[in-house]
């Protein structure tokens, strides 16, 4: 049974606060994370979010909106698509 991915037509932003908090909307999956790393999935691509001490603050993908805390060093995106999410495909990783 294929998986439905959630598509937001809702604008994606992104809004950096004193490289301490990012809020970011139309976020659509969250692929990974971890206190250096965030890796999340918009409508315009694979954002990836890099620092110290980050932690999801808020996450809500029904609404599409999250919030990282911490020392944010870089926001970079890519044209990376979802992946599958399955169980096998988390097993072939």
């Amino acid at each position: 049974m294929a998986e439905e991915k959630k598509s937001f037509n809702i604008p994606h932003n992104c809004i950096l606060e004193d490289r301490r908090i990012l809020s970011v909307s139309g976020v659509s999956d969250v692929d990974s994370f971890d206190e250096q790393t965030v890796t999340v999935f918009t409508d315009l691509g694979e954002l990836t979010i890099k620092g110290h001490d980050l932690h999801i603050t808020r996450l809500s993908v029904d609404v599409g909106e999250l919030i990282v805390e911490g020392k944010i060093q870089s926001i970079s995106y890519s044209d990376t698509q979802p992946k599958a999410s399955g169980f096998l495909s988390k097993v072939f990783r």
